[in-house]
């Protein structure tokens, strides 16, 4: 049988590295308390906080909260896609999380009970659209306004003043 001063010396050196361990552990969580990522502060989308150049992207970016790749995610589209396909996926995706239609006959309780929409997957969805069409008009908007490609994103221009009324 093992001596009463070794058992106590085990539970002593245990009890050391325990506290060392707690201790460690405490401190890490301090460290991360104080350092949050850009974009965990604001709950930011993710991409958003990035996009803080003046470029034409990074507004729209900014205005939908949303990077063009996580519409092109959310639509199943690749860069490039026609409209056409697009608005194809766009229409699938929008219907399929639509609220099914009222039925003639009364729902059993077990179908009455199963979900068959989805308000917030419909809402990414439509914001997928808006944003990559938001996207698709960076290049007319430049050609109509070649020394302010930001004009015709929705932004007013206060440098601007209206059009006089014309003198009769």
């Amino acid at each position: 049988m093992a001596s009463p001063k070794v058992l106590v010396q085990i539970f002593i050196t245990g009890s050391r590295i325990l506290g060392k361990a707690f201790f460690e552990a405490g401190r890490q969580a301090v460290k991360n308390a104080k350092h949050s990522p850009q974009g965990v502060m604001g709950h930011d989308a993710a991409g958003v906080g990035h996009a803080t150049s003046g470029s034409p992207t990074d507004q729209l970016t900014r205005q939908h909260r949303m990077t063009l790749d996580e519409a092109q995610l959310i639509l199943n589209v690749k860069r490039g896609e026609t409209m056409e396909q697009i608005m194809k996926n766009y229409q699938h995706l929008f219907k399929a999380n639509s609220p099914a239609p009222k039925p003639d006959k009364p729902l059993t309780a077990k179908q009455a009970s199963l979900p068959s929409n989805s308000h917030y997957l419909q809402s990414k969805v439509f914001r997928a659209r808006e944003r990559i069409e938001a996207e698709s008009k960076i290049p007319e908007a430049s050609h109509e306004n070649p020394k302010n490609p930001g004009a015709n994103l929705g932004a007013s221009s206060p440098s601007s003043p209206p059009d006089p009324p014309p003198h009769v």
